[in-house]
């Protein structure tokens, strides 16, 4: 009866439509800076803490899946969200939203350098990035690391984790 009750309490209240779901998609990938770390905090503080289309719980379990498997983890983890709510549809808008900003501004920067060269002001804008990138990643880190890791086992597990692929020249072993 609890794992019924909470299943219960980690669904949404109501779906979006499918518009404004779009525009959540649309939004999330147009902010997503930081890599993995931050883009899923970005998802987690829009879909669960935001528009509570997601509860914690259900949010979570999604996560730890999409980590098992191979691949982008938060691009996965939006096609799953999308797929949630709206099946194929949904898994494909959230995905092409995911990766499409960026595909643009990829495309555009590509553009600028194939047209002028070596930009200075390019350089500066990346240059200037760095540093809100790296607290976007820690903020992502220390919010999702505080909801997953409850008990001071699960914090000494991560730590050990963390250690043991420090001297690792592999980025992931």
């Amino acid at each position: 009866m609890d794992d019924q009750l909470a299943r219960q309490a980690s669904r949404p209240d109501t779906f979006p439509t499918l518009g404004e779901a779009f525009a959540v998609w649309a939004r999330i990938g147009l902010l997503s800076f930081g890599g993995p770390a931050g883009q899923i905090a970005l998802m987690h503080r829009i879909l669960v803490e935001e528009k509570k289309w997601l509860g914690e719980q259900r949010f979570l379990h999604a996560l730890n899946f999409c980590m098992l498997l191979p691949g982008p983890e938060a691009q996965q983890l939006a096609v799953y969200i999308g797929w949630l709510m709206y099946k194929t549809l949904g898994g494909f808008i959230a995905g092409l939203m995911f990766v499409l900003p960026g595909i643009v501004a990829i495309m555009a920067l590509s553009w600028v350098y194939a047209l002028y060269g070596n930009v200075g002001f390019v350089e500066a804008l990346f240059y200037g990035l760095k540093a809100a990138v790296l607290a976007i990643v820690v903020h992502a880190v220390v919010r999702i690391g505080s909801r997953a890791l409850r008990s001071n086992a699960m914090v000494a597990v991560a730590a050990l984790s963390f250690i043991a692929i420090l001297p690792s020249p592999s980025p992931f072993p």
